[in-house]
């Protein structure tokens, strides 16, 4: 769905890598193709057992550098699913859909139809 500032959102699931069976949805998760990694809510990720393995730094649009810790998981959506790296997101933080996830699951914006849909045939090298 795009909302009323144009910037698209879908649903999505996430879950630990172990308990793929133990999932939470999550809704208005905005996608932004224009940063690379995945940010969910810190509380979620623990909740779900999801740990964390790293500690990274991010720049903000304004500048501004933060810490946050990062974990893996799997997320859900539009039919498909990735293991992928999770930021754990602080209250203040946005929660959002990035490009590692939506290549992870091969998957794009289609503006026209307002959704997330297959982005056709993944590239490989040609077998010798």
């Amino acid at each position: 769905m795009i909302d009323a500032m144009g910037i698209f959102r879908t649903t999505l699931s996430l879950a630990a890598c172990g308990t793929p069976d133990q999932r939470r949805d999550l809704f208005d998760v905005m996608v932004d193709s224009g940063s690379e990694y995945n940010w969910m809510p810190s509380a979620v990720l623990l909740e779900l057992g999801v740990s964390p393995v790293r500690v990274d730094r991010f720049e903000t649009a304004d500048g501004r550098v933060l810490e946050r810790e990062v974990g893996f998981a799997l997320l859900y959506a539009a039919g498909r699913s990735t293991a992928t790296v999770v930021v754990f997101a602080q209250d203040g933080d946005m929660v959002l859909l990035g490009a590692i996830g939506l290549e992870g699951m091969n998957l794009r914006v289609d503006l026209m139809r307002r959704e997330l849909i297959l982005a056709g045939p993944v590239p490989v090298a040609a077998a010798a």
